[in-house]
């Protein structure tokens, strides 16, 4: 019922600001634009759900604008910490009062502090999560489970998080954290290695010196899981 009553408020105002524009939204799914728009809204109302729903003060709205495909502005504000993180593109990523957002300068994976998502319920890649938790583990100072794709890639553009990865992701989930991550200075991908994260379904997003080390262990701990 929140989700649904946050994108019926998105809807209709962003809506009312761009009334040509197409829409993507998690709940009400693919909205037709104007005839010939290659414009459109990609929203998730409330990312971090589950955190709503127990009372865990972690959760976000995301919008990103994406022109042509290509991600061209983005948003993904935290109510409850009133943190407003925005980027757009060849501007750069900030949050809230034109604060410049860099993503962190680590260069070793043993300082690092990564984020991740886990499956959950009957949710694909449990397999593979298992099989990367423990190099990872072993390789870090730390690996973090929040619960809100949004908020891990903002705080990677912000240099709190040195990486965040996650499977199974929805293009309402990323489409605002890519371009945050990327005009932050970072670098995002699919974790194969594609470039295409917005609708490939895994993310893999850290700085220039992480980027490579991280993804050689994520893509060797999933192919040996799928050798299982």
């Amino acid at each position: 019922e929140a989700d649904r009553r946050a994108e019926d408020i998105l809807r209709r105002e962003l809506g009312k600001a761009r009334p040509g524009f197409a829409m993507l939204l998690e709940e009400a799914g693919a909205i037709a634009g104007a005839v010939g728009a290659t414009e459109r809204w990609i929203v998730d109302p409330l990312d971090g759900t589950t955190n709503f729903l127990h009372g865990i003060p972690h959760f976000a709205i995301s919008i990103a604008h994406e022109q042509d495909g290509e991600i061209i502005a983005a948003l993904v504000y935290e109510p409850l910490r009133d943190e407003a993180f925005w980027a757009a593109k060849g501007i750069g990523a900030y949050v809230n009062n034109n604060r410049r957002l860099r993503v962190s300068a680590r260069e070793l994976l043993s300082d690092a502090v990564l984020a991740t998502g886990i499956p959950f319920a009957d949710r694909p890649g449990k397999r593979e999560m298992l099989a990367v938790l423990e190099p990872m583990m072993d390789r870090t100072a730390g690996i973090r489970r929040f619960g809100a794709a949004s908020l891990d890639l903002a705080y990677v553009a912000a240099g709190r998080f040195d990486a965040f990865w996650e499977i199974g992701l929805a293009p309402w989930d990323v489409a605002a954290g890519i371009l945050l991550v990327r005009e932050a200075g970072g670098f995002v991908s699919e974790i194969s290695g594609r470039d295409d994260p917005l609708n490939g379904g895994t993310i893999l997003a850290s700085n220039d010196r992480l980027f490579k080390p991280v993804g050689n262990i994520l893509r060797e701990a999933h192919k040996a899981a799928r050798q299982v």
